[in-house]
Order: C-alpha cells, then structure tokens, then sequence
C-alpha cells in the first residue's frame, strides 16, 4: 500500500434507536480515476489499524465499535487476515464466491478465531449456501426494494443471523424496515434526513443562538453571563466545561462571568458551536452529530498551514455547520437566518465557494471516500495526499477521544 494514497470511507451502521452499533469502512487509492474503485484486499486495512498511532490499534477510527470490511476469496484465504484484531472485524463476503470445502472451513477458522462474517446479498447462490455459518446479512433496498427486502427479512426469521437493512434512503424505507422488525440500519437517510416540515427548534438551541450572536459581536460579558442565566443546563454545563481536567486550573470555577473570562471570545464560540449538535434534547441522530464533529475537525486541519488562527476556527464552524440543515430538518438558508455568520463562513455553508468552500468541499469527499474529487481537490489546493490522510485519520481520532 502506499500510504500517501489511502483514503478511508466511514459509514456507520445504526441499531433501532439510531444509535451507532458499528462502522462499514471503505478504502480506496486517489491516483487515478480507474484507482477510485473500493479496494477489497486485507493489507491496507492490516497497514493501517495496525500501523498507525503508536500501536492504537483501532480506538482512534472505531471507538468500541466493530467494523465491516470487504473481502474477496484470495483476501479471505490470505495470510494477511490473521494480522487483524478480529474480535473488532466482521468480515462481509462479496457476489461470486464458489462456496466449496476449503472455504466453508476457512470461514469456520476464522469465526473460531472471533471474526464476524456478513454476506452482502442472500440472491448469489455462492453466498446463500454460506448462511448457516454467517453473523450477518445485508439486505439492500435500492436493489431488491422495500417489498422484496421485507419478504426475504421475512425467511430469515428463527435462523441465528442478524439482517441489516442498506441503502435506506427515506423515512418511510426506514419507518417500514423498523416496523417489520429489523435492529440494524445503513443508509443515506441517517446523514441526509428527509424533510418533511420545518422543525421548531427546542427552548436551549435558542438560547445558544443568542449567545452565538452575541459572542460573535463581542458583546459585553455582563450581557452574556445573563444569557447565560437563562438557561440553567447551559450554565451548568458551561461550569462542568472550565472545570474539567483538560483545563488544568489550580482551583474551581464557580461563577459564570469567570469562566467567560477565562475561555475568552473566539474559545466560547467555539464551545457552543459543539454545544449546537450535542446539548439538550435534540432529535437528531447521534451518527449525523458525531458525522458533523468530525467533517469540522478535518476542516479545520486542512488549513493548517494556508490560514491563521481565526480563520481556521471559522473552518471547523464550517465544517460543523454544514450539517446544520439536516440537524435541523430545514433548509440551510432558514437556518443561517438565525445565526450572525461571518460572510465567507455563509458563502462556503450554502455554495461551497470562497476561501473556505475547497476545505470543506475536500472534507466531504474523504468522509465519502471519494477518490477522484479528493485528487482534484488536493491538486487545485496543492495540497499532499499523504497530509490529507493524515488530517482524516487525526480527525476521526480527536471525535472518539470526546466520547460522543
């Protein structure tokens, strides 16, 4: 593998409650076009879950989560498997395996050792004759469609396999997939909600809008401590902030003004721009919370070394607020009407254009694994592959260390 041309796709796979159960992770060379396709080979992923960050392993792109890869027959006989951590892999077997003796053990070794094996369609007649000694099973809704995929959910009851419905694209795809009885969800849906109505936004967004516009004008602290005191979440939340260990304050915080003081203006508003996807009772899905986190830190990295201070924390606002409109269940226009944004920050959120519009442009395309609009991108910014990877990698790991 080279190294300087590994690019990482992370998409998580969601139980009933939205909440993140596991990761499918794609990999894929950025060189050229015929390149862009998903690498299905085992080294890469033994390169990098191994090799990276002193020995971490897999903490910094999994967390607790196991991860899905993909794998041909060679990569599935291969010597390189047993180099993974396998109680951490589920394994997902492509269309085209002859299902012979050699194998069928093989599968049996490798699930003896801890692996997990997923098929990805249940139609492939290789694959079927592997259920009996498989974890998991995708069923695909953009293929097999919503009826069909329903039926097949519908045989696999009582055997000891969990489905998982893909490609969930709409409320009602996933509404029906729930309903039926599925527990584990992958799709566009999860990082694209559906619009159906303006949702209202609830009572502690608004007072940290009111607090963002206030931080942003630099309005008197006296101002903002009685914002502040509005909310008494918020204030608590706040004093839990200045007073945790990573501060390393000799005494306690106790007063709102003080810890104000000390976070200063651009600290605070960067504070409660993770505050915007994380506090309160929101509706959002906690994947497309951690999804925003982490497209601002890789933002904010990409400009390391092209933009000052202030303009790269403008960079993870970007990239945080980007999915703003999706959090919100409103179009991004509405929604930037109620936050007082520095222009180039607005025109980035709704063209993608200006000075922050590339950065933010080439933080979705890592987040989607895509090769060639990666390799534009790095090429218009004259920017190193080998530094965009490294800026991915460090991002996903600064988003687990949050414990989000």
């Amino acid at each position: 593998m080279q190294q300087n041309q590994a690019f990482i796709g992370r998409q998580p796979i969601l139980d009933a409650d939205q909440q993140i159960a596991a990761y499918e992770l794609l990999f894929r060379h950025d060189n050229s076009i015929d390149d862009a396709a998903i690498e299905h080979d085992v080294q890469p992923w033994v390169e990098i879950l191994l090799g990276t960050r002193d020995g971490a392993e897999t903490q910094w792109m999994l967390g607790d989560k196991q991860a899905f890869i993909r794998v041909t027959p060679p990569a599935l006989l291969g010597s390189a498997m047993e180099q993974l951590p396998a109680a951490r892999m589920v394994l997902e077997l492509l269309p085209g395996l002859q299902a012979d003796a050699a194998l069928i053990q093989r599968i049996k070794t490798l699930r003896e050792q801890g692996f997990r094996i997923s098929l990805s369609t249940i139609e492939d007649a290789g694959l079927l004759a592997l259920l009996p000694h498989t974890d998991y099973v995708k069923l695909d809704l953009n293929k097999l469609g919503v009826d069909k995929a329903l039926a097949l959910f519908g045989k696999l009851k009582g055997r000891p396999v969990k489905a998982i419905a893909a490609k969930v694209e709409t409320r009602h795809d996933f509404e029906a997939c729930q309903q039926a009885g599925f527990t584990l969800f992958q799709g566009f849906y999860f990082m694209h909600p559906e619009t159906l109505a303006a949702k209202v936004i609830h009572p502690s967004y608004a007072v940290v809008l009111e607090i963002l516009n206030m931080v942003s004008r630099k309005a008197e602290i006296r101002e903002i401590e009685t914002a502040f005191k509005h909310d008494v979440a918020l204030s608590f939340k706040l004093l839990r902030y200045i007073n945790s260990v990573g501060f390393g304050l000799s005494s306690e915080i106790q007063s709102i003004r003080h810890a104000i003081t000390i976070l200063g203006y651009d600290q605070l508003y960067r504070w409660l721009t993770l505050l915007m996807v994380t506090a309160g009772e929101s509706t959002s899905p906690p994947a497309l919370m951690k999804t925003a986190i982490t497209r601002g830190r890789i933002t904010e990295l990409l400009g390391a070394g092209y933009l000052n201070k202030r303009e790269r924390d403008d960079l993870f606002i970007v990239g945080v607020f980007s999915l703003l409109d999706a959090m919100l269940e409103m179009p991004m226009e509405q929604a930037l009407d109620k936050l007082n944004l520095p222009d180039a920050v607005t025109e980035a959120l709704l063209k993608r254009s200006g000075v922050y519009g590339p950065f933010l442009q080439l933080a979705e395309a890592c987040e989607g694994s895509d090769a060639e609009k990666i390799r534009v991108l790095a090429e218009s910014l004259v920017m190193d592959p080998e530094m965009i990877n490294k800026c991915h990698i460090d991002a996903l790991s600064w988003t687990e260390g949050l414990g989000i």
